[in-house]
């Protein structure tokens, strides 16, 4: 209700589609939502069923093989048995649902436990068991006595039969399912899934030309300049979303620039300056567009109560860290399983590999991808009674949001790095980090990135040489990390194939050629 009542009492509504898809996931993440769908139509079929009974012909009803058509009595033993038998596998499964979620919470980590509890197949299977027997229950409260005008609804327990067995074969799949959803690979999976449609969301496919154009924009270097006042958190939580239409048409507005300096998935108290209005100067040539907004600020004005009323409807923050499109949270979240795999309660090192190389696979997507500006323009419509000069002069791209894109760089720091300084005593754990180094170099498009995985390929050697345990060890993960340096440095290494050969390795190799010889 309180989102419901956020989107209605909004001034403007650039960012609605945004709204609604926001408030749409939270309702299909609710455990409630798809259970309570499956009630109601439980409620509505039965009423409607029932009366197609009355308008359908009983002959044609018995000429069917598979349909009801016993009496009165034998209708409600039938319905009776349903209904409580599918209410009693509701509780069963219910209870399945909660030992699955104690023992995730322990090994994954209680923040993963939302993809348990969204998994649309778990809140189905719940929802199909309650709704037949609210389904049922309404049946059986309109089965009448055969001195009744109308008699046994055979179609409605017909249907009830064949829900039965439906229920039947999904309490099989419901085990299946459950079961091969607590396997960490599985798990790792669906994490991996949700962050590669994060970078899909926020990252282009290709280079974009206005990208490049708009960091060359002239208020970009000069709006530092402009007077500025802070912007505090309307109040203190996890910044969960940031509506970009709702900030421009705000900045626009009041005459200036935004500039954001938090990140999706930050905590922040309401004392927090999370960033700056820009006010643009009198003078500036951008105040005196012709635009066909009516609220656009010709001569600029100062922050007011106004502001600020519509600054809190342009950023959602929660006192729990949630789902979101934050590309970090789902990172962290692979992150936090690999770190867990590490514990010495745990000690499945195996398991921070397959972590490893998931997010390797993420990291490489967005390597390859064009990350987001930003810098965020407004464009004034243009008159059509204007002439070509004149509508190119009002169409200049007016700058309105800046806000804080993390680098390549801080994403490997917060998930591999995170995994490095847990793992500094794990030779197979650093191996792989080394591997995945290698790995991300074949998709690396600049010197930038060659810094930051050579960077971390340093750090890696340097966690072995002061944690690992023997001598033979850290020669053979430094020995790794050189090899895996040089090939990163060759400006032809991603048209060749790495592979790492110890020095032990390749001695057995030589002697078994030699004697063979």
């Amino acid at each position: 209700m309180k989102a419901f009542s956020q989107l209605w009492s909004l001034q403007t509504l650039a960012d609605l589609p945004d709204r609604l898809r926001n408030l749409w996931q939270e309702l299909i993440g609710s455990y409630w939502f798809i259970p309570t769908a499956c009630v109601i139509a439980g409620i509505l079929l039965a009423p409607l069923l029932v009366t197609v009974d009355q308008h359908f012909d009983r002959e044609t009803i018995r000429n069917i093989s598979f349909a009801f058509t016993g009496d009165d009595d034998a209708a409600r033993a039938i319905m009776t048995a349903i209904a409580g038998a599918v209410l009693g596998v509701a509780g069963t499964t219910f209870s399945i649902t909660i030992a699955v979620l104690s023992m995730a919470s322990s090994q994954f980590g209680p923040r993963l436990l939302r993809n348990f509890l969204t998994d649309t197949p778990n809140q189905f299977v719940l929802g199909a068991f309650i709704g037949t027997f609210s389904y049922s229950l309404l049946v059986l409260k309109s089965i009448h006595k055969y001195d009744v005008s109308f008699g046994v609804p055979q179609l409605a327990v017909t249907f009830a039969i064949i829900m039965a067995i439906i229920c039947a074969l999904l309490l099989v799949y419901f085990v299946q399912h459950m079961v091969h959803a607590i396997q960490a690979s599985h798990v790792i999976q669906n994490a991996s899934n949700d962050a590669i449609n994060n970078i899909y969301y926020w990252y282009s496919d290709q280079c974009d030309i206005q990208h490049q154009r708009d960091a060359e924009h002239h208020d970009v270097k000069v709006f530092h300049h402009w007077p500025a006042m802070p912007i505090y958190s309307p109040n203190s939580g996890y910044l969960q979303q940031i509506y970009f239409e709702s900030l421009i048409a705000l900045s626009q507005d009041y005459g200036g620039v935004i500039k954001l300096h938090v990140n999706l998935g930050g905590y922040i108290t309401d004392k927090n300056v999370i960033g700056y209005f820009y006010q643009r100067p009198a003078e500036h040539p951008n105040n005196r567009q012709k635009t066909a907004s009516p609220h656009l600020a010709i001569i600029p004005r100062s922050p007011d109560g106004m502001f600020w009323q519509r600054f809190t409807g342009c950023v959602r923050i929660e006192q729990r860290l949630a789902h979101s499109d934050d590309i970090a949270y789902s990172l962290g979240q692979m992150t936090e399983i690999a770190i867990r795999a590490l514990s010495p309660g745990i000690n499945d090192p195996k398991t921070a590999v397959n972590c490893i190389q998931s997010l390797t696979s993420c990291l490489s997507i967005m390597l390859r991808r064009q990350p987001p500006s930003p810098y965020h323009f407004y464009i004034p419509k243009s008159d059509e009674t204007s002439s070509d000069d004149e509508v190119e002069q009002k169409r200049l791209a007016i700058l309105a949001l800046v806000t804080h894109t993390p680098k390549i760089s801080d994403f490997i720091n917060l998930s591999l790095g995170e995994i490095r300084r847990y793992a500094a005593a794990d030779l197979m754990v650093l191996k792989a980090l080394c591997y995945a180094m290698v790995n991300l170099n074949y998709a690396r498009v600049n010197s930038a990135q060659q810094q930051t995985l050579l960077h971390e390929l340093n750090l890696i050697k340097r966690a072995g040489e002061e944690n690992l345990s023997y001598q033979e060890l850290i020669d053979d993960l430094v020995a790794m990390c050189e090899q895996a340096k040089q090939f990163i440095l060759d400006e032809d290494a991603q048209h060749q194939h790495f592979n790492y050969v110890s020095e032990f390795t390749a001695n057995i190799r030589q002697t078994l050629q030699t004697q063979s010889s």
